[in-house]
């Protein structure tokens, strides 16, 4: 018989895609992408599972693939205490950032205020980290880059550098915080299942990811910056997330939706400039894409809280309890 984790990886010699999540066949639904960001050379294509009707990229890296491209696209590479940096890090922690949050969409969970022990699973150098402890909790983090690792011990924060499933707490958690992670994972409920782990009876779970029933990916297609193949490995709606949620054991609390303006910015980016195994500079562009996003906040802003109320938000954001 073959285990899930092999059958995802030989659908070229059987001539079909397998979903990660339920094992269903899954139908083509876009071909061609490619990615934005980084200018990756070769295309991925987006599939719809008929089974559970989750999303998912494919051809689906191996995870030994997934590593190399992370290790030379994605990681941190420790730049710190530079101007730029010093800089960010007052914007990050100036009332005039919460305020903006407040506006534009609290995707990653840093106006949420509450007390208790909180970890937050992929924390990067540590920016969340230093805005939960400021709200009240006692916060560490998960990171498998030694050199983000490194910058968020500086601030004084306790740092693994495990895998959730390596991952042994000395005591467990009252919050996880998944803050756009859940869609880089190759096995969701897998993840899902490791969180509950490692929260207390009755903690909870904080979910940002993107959402496949954004009215912003019809605008754009195939240029919408969140597919981000092949990173992206799955792609969710709110009745995938409910039912990777309830089959990892937990209870949904509350979801809602967010359409951040950097989001938006960055899919014009790409519309306008993205080409095939190019790096897309402009989106790296500080002045352009703070223009956009300071333009389409103020133009746009009707029409994204009618999208969010609607439930075609461009974000999920959802608490979830342990059950």
């Amino acid at each position: 018989m073959i285990k899930k984790s092999e059958r995802t990886y030989i659908i070229k010699d059987l001539d079909k895609t397998y979903c990660v999540s339920c094992n269903g066949i899954v139908a083509p639904f876009l071909k061609s992408l490619y990615d934005f960001r980084f200018g990756i050379d070769k295309t991925y294509n987006i599939g719809i599972c008929s089974s559970c009707a989750l999303m998912q990229t494919y051809p689906l890296p191996s995870n030994i693939e997934l590593k190399e491209l992370y290790e030379k696209y994605y990681n941190f590479g420790g730049e710190s205490d530079t101007k730029y940096t010093r800089l960010r890090e007052k914007v990050f922690t100036s009332r005039l950032y919460r305020y903006w949050v407040a506006l534009d969409g609290d995707i990653s969970f840093h106006n949420k205020r509450g007390s208790g022990s909180l970890i937050d699973i992929g924390c990067n150098e540590g920016r969340g980290l230093t805005l939960y402890k400021h709200n009240g909790f006692t916060s560490e983090g998960l990171e498998l880059n030694k050199n983000a690792a490194k910058i968020a011990r500086s601030k004084g924060f306790v740092i693994s550098e495990k895998t959730i499933e390596e991952f042994e707490p000395y005591s467990k958690f009252d919050v996880v915080v998944l803050s756009n992670v859940l869609e880089h994972s190759t096995d969701s409920i897998g993840m899902l299942s490791q969180v509950r782990r490692i929260l207390n009876d009755s903690g909870v779970v904080w979910i940002s990811c993107p959402n496949n029933r954004s009215w912003l990916r019809h605008v754009f297609g195939k240029y919408w910056i969140n597919w981000h193949v092949p990173f992206h490995t799955v792609h969710y709606s709110v009745d995938s997330l409910k039912k990777a949620l309830n089959g990892a054991g937990f209870n949904l609390i509350s979801i809602g939706y967010e359409t951040p303006s950097l989001w938006i910015a960055h899919s014009v980016i790409a519309f306008l400039f993205a080409r095939p195994g190019k790096l897309t500079v402009k989106l790296r562009n500080p002045l352009l894409v703070c223009f956009l996003m300071l333009l389409i906040r103020g133009l746009l802003f009707p029409v994204l809280w009618l999208g969010n109320l609607c439930g075609y938000g461009d974000c999920l954001v959802v608490t979830a309890q342990k059950s």
